[in-house]
Parts: C-alpha cells; sequence; structure tokens
C-alpha cells in the first residue's frame, strides 16, 4: 500500500493534517489514514479518543471556508480514517496564510503542494461564478479607512453588517472582489495625460491617481476641476463667462468610467485631455445585447451592479441609465457631441471643450423687450427701428440699442445699406 493522489497515511496526528485535508478538498478527495506509517503498515494510536479532538478541532479551525460538511471520520481501536469529500466552495486555505499558494495546497501525485495562483483564480471562478466584484478575494489584508470616512460623510452606515449586505464580504466573512475595489489596497488606478494641442505629442502632464476606487474619484474631480478653464467674452456691456466643460457632465464621466469598468483586466482608466476635448477611455466593451443608441436611451445593464449599488446608496449617482443622457442634454445647444466609441474590449467617451468648439453664447434669461422682437418676426418677414419702437413703446435711441444687442448675440441680420431701407431678420 502506498499514498497517492487520493490517499495519504500519517503515524499520528500533526498540524499538517488540516493541510492534507484541505488538499484533498481541492481536488477530487481522498482518504487519510492516521496510525499507519508512510507505507501503510499499522503504527497504533496510544490514544484515539484524544488525536481524533485534535483533529476535529484542527480541521474545524483551521480551515477557510468551512470544510466540515465534506469531511467524515471513522475509529478503530488504535486508527483513524478520515473520508474528504471535493469541496463546493473552493479554495479552501489556511486562514493565517490567506488565498495564496502558501495557504492553499492541492493534491498532486502522493502530495499535497501548494496551488498556483492561476489555480486558486480558476477555482474562485468555477465557484463563484463569472462575476468579477462578487468573487472572493485574492488579498484578503485588506483595510477601510477611505470607505468609512465616504459613508460617515454621505450619512451611511459602515460596519460589518452593511459590508455584508452590500457583498463587500461574504456571509463567511472573506472579503470579495467588490471590498477589494473599496479598500485602500485596490490595485486598478486612474491615470491623466494632458496634451498640447489636439492629438498626442507633447506632454504638459501626468498623473495617476491610486487607492479605494472612492479615493480615485473625488481625486480624478479635483485635477478635472483644476483643468476646466473659465473663458469669457464681452456681449457689449456684458461678461458672459463659461467653463470648457460642464462640471457634471465631466462628473457623469468620470463615474461612468469607474463604476462600468472590468476589472477582471488589470489596465488602469485613462483620461486624455485635449484642447478640444476629454477622452474616458475604460476596459470592458458594452455587455452582451447593447448597443451605443441603447445608451441614450437609458438602457441600463451595469456590469458590476453592486458596485453601482455602492455609488447609489452614497448618492453620487441617482437612477441607472440616465447618465450619458443627462451628459448629452448639457450639450444640446452645442454642434458637437459627445461621443460614445466601443470596441469589444474597450469604452471610449468624448467630452467636446465648449469653448474651443464655438465662440461663446449667452447663457443669460431673455430680456423682455428682446424677446418681444423676436416673437414679432416669427410672425413677421422683416422688422424695422420704427416698429421696435412702436411694439415696446420706446423711443428711437432704445430701439437702436436693443437691435444691436440682439445683432452681437447673433440672433438677427441686418438687410439692406441704406438709411431709409433697413430692415433686421432671424438668423437663419
Amino acid at each position: 500500500m502506498h499514498e497517492d493522489n487520493t490517499t495519504e497515511y500519517k503515524r499520528e496526528y500533526t498540524v499538517d493534517i488540516k493541510k492534507e485535508v484541505l488538499a484533498f478538498a481541492n481536488s477530487n478527495g481522498g482518504v487519510i489514514y492516521v496510525g499507519r506509517d508512510d507505507v501503510g503498515n499499522p503504527y497504533p494510536l496510544s490514544d484515539t479518543g484524544e488525536t481524533l479532538t485534535q483533529i476535529t478541532n484542527s480541521i474545524r479551525d483551521g480551515i477557510l471556508p468551512d470544510v466540515t460538511m465534506f469531511v467524515g471520520y471513522k475509529t478503530d481501536e488504535d486508527f483513524i480514517t478520515i473520508t474528504v469529500r471535493e469541496g463546493t466552495n473552493k479554495p479552501y486555505f489556511l486562514p493565517e496564510k490567506g488565498l495564496k499558494p502558501s495557504g492553499v495546497y492541492v493534491r498532486q501525485g502522493a502530495s499535497s503542494v501548494p496551488a498556483s495562483f492561476e489555480q486558486i483564480r480558476e477555482m474562485i471562478k468555477l465557484t463563484d461564478g463569472d462575476k468579477f466584484e462578487a468573487a472572493r478575494s485574492l488579498t484578503q489584508e485588506l483595510t477601510f479607512n477611505t470607505a468609512e470616512e465616504e459613508f460617515s460623510r454621505c450619512g451611511v452606515k459602515f460596519g460589518k453588517i452593511q459590508m455584508q449586505t452590500l457583498g463587500i464580504a461574504g456571509m463567511d466573512g472573506l472579503y470579495t472582489n467588490l471590498g477589494l475595489l473599496l479598500s485602500d489596497q485596490c490595485t486598478h488606478t486612474v491615470k491623466f495625460a494632458v496634451f498640447n494641442g489636439t492629438k498626442k505629442g507633447e506632454f504638459k502632464t501626468r498623473k495617476e491617481i491610486d487607492g479605494s476606487v472612492l479615493k480615485q474619484m473625488r481625486s480624478a474631480f479635483d485635477f478635472l476641476n483644476l483643468s476646466n478653464n473659465l473663458a469669457a467674452i464681452f456681449s457689449g456691456l456684458d461678461r458672459l463667462e463659461q467653463y470648457d466643460y460642464p462640471e457634471e457632465a465631466v462628473r457623469e464621466a468620470m463615474l461612468n468610467s469607474i463604476i462600468h469598468r472590468d476589472y477582471a483586466f488589470s489596465g488602469s482608466i485613462i483620461v486624455n485631455l485635449y484642447d478640444d476635448r476629454i477622452e474616458f477611455v475604460s476596459l470592458g466593451g458594452l455587455m452582451p445585447g447593447l448597443r451605443t443608441e441603447d445608451l441614450f436611451l437609458g438602457v441600463s445593464q451595469p456590469r458590476n451592479e453592486k458596485l453601482a449599488n455602492v455609488f447609489y446608496r452614497l448618492k453620487h449617482i441617482e437612477a441607472y441609465g440616465t447618465g450619458l443622457r443627462r451628459i448629452m442634454q448639457y450639450y444640446e445647444d452645442f454642434e458637437v457631441k459627445p461621443e460614445i466609441t466601443a470596441t469589444h474590449g474597450a469604452f471610449m467617451l468624448t467630452l467636446p471643450n465648449m469653448n474651443y468648439a464655438r465662440p461663446l453664447k449667452a447663457k443669460r434669461q431673455q430680456k423682455p423687450q428682446h424677446k418681444a422682437v423676436l416673437d414679432y418676426l416669427k410672425n413677421n418677414p422683416f422688422i424695422t427701428n420704427e416698429i421696435v419702437q412702436d411694439i415696446l413703446s420706446v423711443k428711437q435711441t432704445r430701439a437702436y440699442t436693443i437691435i444691436r444687442e440682439l445683432v452681437n448675440d447673433s440672433l438677427i441680420i441686418k438687410r439692406g445699406s441704406g438709411k431709409d431701407d433697413i430692415e433686421y431678420v432671424l438668423t437663419e
């Protein structure tokens, strides 16, 4: 009798027994004979009862997740037989070592050996499914200082119960990949590149933001706000000001990149800033069945549903699927519109620079006298200074000022050149 892929012999109890148990549970199951030497010859135990107690305590307290339901025991006068079935919640591991090769073992021939990272990931995928955020994190030594601050700032409780409810940790207490994303140890980043001009070439500056995705969110907003320049022109006596990008549009674009990217890939979110646009590039194309035009109709199929729910609970986003529609609304008065480019593996949202796309136009409320003139022109082919005086009950000088303001705002244009035949019509 020899040890093999499903057979292990132990002369007596040792702490390594739990390593053999989890190796069998991570593989195809097996049997451990305690009270036999390396080739299966009897090596009677001095106290079977005491040894069984040590074994059961070690397996119960020294393996995660709980493997006891897959382990059976049989005692004879001088021997103990431990039968281990293949577990359904792989990978099983030593809690003091964690979900890494030093803590996860598999059966290979007659030995229990450390699993590779690839084997560990495959076991997690097979057990937890393809949803990245719901799978158990390979890293369990996580802290949540940023998350605690953000939840507190937003008036939301952040304790053990809330972590399990949100999916940050499972019922077994193990952190999920969602927990990893929200933790201070998050390995994903956002990278910024600011270019001179409208093409990739000379860098003005670069920046990379790491840490919890909640920290990345706030730090990204701060950086983008610093890059959002305020431009001004004069229309008559009025000073008109406008930022390069609507603040809410930038916010929605950044949130969309953080919430919907595919975190199964290790690459960073890329934000490129040019003179005429900002590009937000994230890994992961459209979800199956979606087209780019569907997004503007409010159709939403979150890739990271639990992460989106966290941002929703913190009131950083509103109803799912409304962000892109709101972005388009901010640009409805502009000739150049935001664009979406989606491939199988990437998604890019481009916001045009409003001050680069065309001259700044007035955003103030329309004056009642201006409105009266424009309403007249909607029903008549032209208007003159005399007609303005008549419909507004103003003098010639005031009528001329009103006409000049409308011309400066490109709302009407002059037709005719003589003193007596000057007419004004609506701008086409």
